[in-house]
């Protein structure tokens, strides 16, 4: 195994998340022409399609991820610690409050953006909605959860919490900082304008989750409720399925005061605590500039869209 190298990890990991950014949008273009030649000009309207588009981005996490252990040397299994009970039952807190507290706030970023005259994508001529019905009926839901729930727990949390953060935690950056970046960039890779809010607190409370446990798996499990509680109760109740007002007013109460609950607790817990702010940041960013560049420019790419929509 060769020696730990913190300014080498960095160095790595910026261009684990470039790797991880760019990739996907090359492969998915290619993909794109062939399936259109192949399947005509709705082939975008097609399942195969749509599942095409969320597999894409975790095969290529998942060859970034490889290509990073193997140049360090280091053993995947040492990424995928254990950790004490108590911070999956908060995991359980977060996904909670997540999906019923914080989504609700985001529907409030949203109104702001309106009001710089951005029109959501699902009100824009020719959106076409990422998961259908079809995805979630029968015996589909099992590929639908295992591509969009899944996989993302599993490949999404190794290269943000294991990777990055870890790089970040190996060279002795400030908590602080490495949860706040962790989380612009678990938004940015995103890149919909809609779910910045969204993405970044889910981003940076899955870092945290990460720190004080010391382990990838409480995030994992956080990370897969969020996504396929949505995609089970679409199953069940449609996908345009909706709460009555009583529902989501106990729904958004309970929400709050289990995501309170749990990141006062995680804010509280000194495990893993270490001040400081970012240490040989030089050679962190210049190698993830190309896909910090590529999700910018995507990221503004659809908000000028929807401002001229």
């Amino acid at each position: 195994m060769q020696t730990p190298n913190p300014s080498r990890s960095l160095t790595e990991a910026g261009v684990d998340y470039s790797i991880a950014a760019v990739l996907p949008l090359f492969l998915g273009l290619v993909a794109g022409v062939l399936m259109q030649l192949l399947l005509g000009e709705t082939y975008s309207e097609t399942v195969a399609y749509r599942y095409l588009s969320f597999l894409l981005p975790q095969a290529c996490m998942a060859f970034a991820a490889a290509l990073f252990f193997g140049r360090k040397g280091l053993p995947v299994r040492k990424v995928y610690a254990p950790c004490k009970l108590r911070y999956y039952l908060l995991a359980l807190c977060l996904a909670f409050g997540l999906l019923f507290f914080l989504s609700g706030l985001n529907d409030y970023f949203i109104e702001f953006l309106r009001l710089l005259g951005y029109t959501p994508q699902a009100e824009q001529e020719g959106y076409l909605e990422p998961i259908t019905s079809d995805m979630v009926s029968g015996f589909l839901l099992i590929p639908t959860l295992l591509i969009i729930a899944v996989l993302p727990a599993i490949f999404e949390e190794t290269t943000f919490r294991g990777i990055q953060l870890g790089a970040m935690r190996e060279a002795e950056w400030g908590t602080a900082p490495a949860v706040l970046l962790t989380g612009a960039l678990f938004s940015l890779f995103h890149g919909n304008p809609e779910q910045t809010l969204y993405q970044f607190v889910c981003g940076a409370c899955f870092a945290l989750l990460a720190v004080r446990s010391g382990s990838l798996y409480p995030s994992m499990l956080a990370h897969f409720l969020n996504n396929g509680v949505i995609l089970v109760l679409a199953a069940f109740f449609g996908v345009e399925w909706s709460l009555s007002q009583t529902a989501a007013i106990v729904l958004t109460v309970l929400g709050g005061v289990a995501f309170a609950g749990a990141l006062a607790w995680l804010l509280l817990d000194r495990t893993g605590k270490r001040r400081g702010g970012v240490k040989e940041g030089k050679k962190y960013f210049p190698a993830a500039l190309i896909g910090i560049g590529c999700c910018a420019f995507e990221w503004i790419y659809l908000l000028i869209v929807g401002c001229l929509a």
